[in-house]
C-alpha cells in the first residue's frame, strides 16, 4: 500500500508523526507482507523557522520527501499553487490513497487533487464542526469530508455531525454509497499526547520552580485578535486574574502585534515567545489551569488532566463542554472571571479516565481500517 501524506503546518506533523511512527512499527512486525510506502509532502503553508532537521530528530517525525515552499499567499493563491503542485507529485508517485489532517488550505488542496485524479482520500479528524461558516476552517473542512472516500472521525460527535449530513456508517454496506464511509478511530492527538508526555522538556527561557502554580494561556485566533473590542476584554481579564496567580502567554507574532497596534498592554502576564512542541507539553503538564483560543489545546488540557477556560464562541469538542472539563466564555471579561473564580473555588475531582478520544489507539486503528477498506 503506498500513502502519500499532506501536510502544510507545526501541529499537523505532530498529528501525522504518530500515525508515521505505526506505520513503521507495521512495517517492522510484517516484513514479508502488507508493507506500507508513506511518502510526505509539506506544502510549506506555515513557514515555521523552528521546523529544522532538529525538530523532525528531536519529535521522532519522519522529514518531508517534498517541500513545495508555498506560504505567504491569500486562501485562494495558495490554495491554487498547492493543487497544482501536489496534482504534480501525485501523478508521479502514483500512491494507492492520500490522507490529508484536519482543516487546512492544504488539507482542502490535498484532497481536491487527490479526488480529480481518482485517487482515494483519507480524511484524519473527519465530522468536526464549528456550525460557524465565517471560519476558513469550517469550509476547509466540510469540503474535505465531502470528497473523502473514508472518514476517520476522533470522537463519537463527529460522526453524529456526519450520520446528520448523510454518510455512510463503517459497519453499513460500501455498496452504491455516494458519501464517504465513516470510522470512528479516536484521535491521533492523544496518541501523540502519551507518547510525548516522557520526552517533555522545561523550557528555559524563562524563571519557573517546579512547585510553582501558574494558568497557561494562549491568544492567537483570529476572531479574538482582529477583532479590537474583544481582544481588550481579553487582555483586561488576564490583566485582572494575573493579580492573584500567573499567568504564562507564549505569544504569538500576530497577537503581538495587534496588541501594539491597539496600545494594549499585559502588564501583569508572564510573556514568553513561543515554544517549541516538548515545552508547551511541559506548560500544560506542569500548570494549574489553561486558558486558551486554541482548539488542540483545549483537548491537550484534558489529556493532561487540567480543566480548561476557552476564549471563543464555539468550540468543535463540544464532549469536554459537555462533561465538564471545559468551559465556554467568549471573550467577555465579566465571564472570563468567572470562570477563573468559579475554578479557584472547584476541587478537581472530574473523571479525566473517560474514554472520550480512543485511549492511545487511533493511529493503529487508521492502519487496520485502511487495510479493511482495500480488501
Amino acid at each position: 500500500m503506498k500513502i502519500i501524506t499532506i501536510l502544510g503546518a507545526r501541529p499537523q506533523f505532530i498529528k501525522a508523526g504518530t500515525v508515521s511512527r505505526k506505520i513503521m512499527e507495521h512495517n517492522r512486525l510484517n516484513p514479508e507482507d502488507d508493507q506500507i510506502e508513506e511518502i510526505i509532502i509539506h506544502t510549506g503553508q506555515h513557514f515555521d523557522a523552528n521546523m529544522s532537521d532538529i525538530f523532525f530528530d528531536e519529535m521522532q517525525i519522519p522529514k518531508p520527501d517534498y517541500n513545495l515552499n508555498i506560504n505567504g499567499l491569500g486562501h485562494g493563491a495558495m490554495t491554487g499553487q498547492m493543487l497544482e503542485k501536489i496534482e504534480e507529485v501525485l501523478l508521479k508517485e502514483k500512491p494507492d490513497w492520500v490522507m490529508v489532517y484536519g482543516d487546512t488550505n492544504s488539507t482542502i488542496a490535498g484532497a481536491l487533487a487527490a479526488s480529480k485524479l481518482h485517487i482515494k482520500v483519507a480524511h484524519i479528524e473527519a465530522g468536526l464542526r464549528s456550525f460557524n461558516m465565517k471560519m476558513p476552517e469550517e469550509v476547509n473542512r466540510i469540503l474535505t469530508d465531502r470528497i473523502s472516500d473514508i472518514l476517520f472521525c476522533p470522537t463519537k460527535t463527529a460522526v453524529t455531525n456526519l450520520e446528520n449530513e448523510g454518510y455512510t456508517l463503517a459497519n453499513e454496506s460500501k455498496q452504491n454509497q455516494i458519501l464517504g464511509r465513516v470510522v470512528n478511530v479516536g484521535d491521533v492527538m492523544q496518541d501523540g499526547a502519551l507518547f510525548y508526555k516522557n520526552l517533555a522538556q522545561k523550557p528555559s527561557s524563562f524563571s519557573l520552580s517546579d512547585d510553582e502554580s501558574f494558568i497557561l494561556c494562549t491568544i492567537h485566533r483570529a476572531e479574538n485578535t482582529d477583532d479590537p473590542k474583544r481582544l481588550k476584554e481579553i487582555v483586561e481579564a488576564l490583566n485582572e486574574i494575573s493579580k492573584e496567580i500567573q499567568i504564562i502567554l507564549p505569544l504569538h507574532p500576530r497577537t503581538k502585534q495587534k496588541l501594539q497596534q491597539l496600545s494594549l498592554s499585559l502588564d501583569g502576564v508572564t510573556i514568553i515567545d513561543p515554544v517549541g512542541y516538548l515545552n508547551m507539553v511541559w506548560l500544560i503538564d506542569n500548570c494549574k489551569l489553561v486558558m486558551t483560543d486554541s482548539g488542540g489545546l483545549q483537548k491537550e488540557a484534558f489529556f493532561f488532566e487540567k480543566p480548561c477556560i476557552t476564549l471563543r464562541d464555539e468550540t468543535e469538542w463540544v464532549e469536554l463542554i459537555e462533561n465538564g472539563f471545559n468551559t465556554l466564555v467568549g471573550a467577555k471579561k465579566e465571564k472570563i472571571i468567572q470562570a477563573y473564580n468559579i475554578e479557584k473555588q472547584t476541587t478537581d475531582d472530574r473523571n479525566y479516565k473517560q474514554n472520550l478520544y480512543g485511549g492511545g489507539q487511533a493511529s493503529e486503528n487508521i492502519i487496520n481500517e485502511l487495510f479493511q477498506y482495500t480488501q
